[in-house]
């Protein structure tokens, strides 16, 4: 990356006030470029972002990666009730093992039986 001057960061007022201004006087994004010294590209995207999601979210923060975070926590009643159902599935599952041995046990008894 060319060293040089850091980008310029533009507060949400400012990218508000050169928008509404090239809506009002109905600027183009060349003369918008010479008399607030943004270049073309920022300033179609700021008009973009405003006429898509309104003058709201230019207070939203944009850079960077979007977080993937920790999934959103789930309602206590449903995070009950599933720690409940894999409480009830494990005795579940302890009962056919000991149920299983059982069984087998008994048959192995017959056989010998026989």
């Amino acid at each position: 990356m060319p060293k040089g001057k850091p980008n310029k960061r533009y507060t949400p007022e400012f990218k508000i006030k050169v928008v509404e201004t090239m809506h009002k006087e109905k600027m183009s994004s060349y003369e918008a470029n010479r008399e607030f010294d943004v270049p073309r590209s920022v300033l179609q995207r700021w008009e973009r972002i405003y006429l898509e999601e309104g003058k709201e979210s230019f207070y939203i923060e944009r850079r960077g990666r979007k977080s993937t975070g920790r999934p959103p926590k789930m309602k206590k009643e449903v995070e009950e009730d599933l720690i409940a159902e894999v409480q009830r599935l494990r005795a579940e599952n302890a009962y056919l093992k000991k149920l299983n041995a059982l069984v087998s046990e008994r048959v192995r008894q017959e056989k010998k039986h026989k």
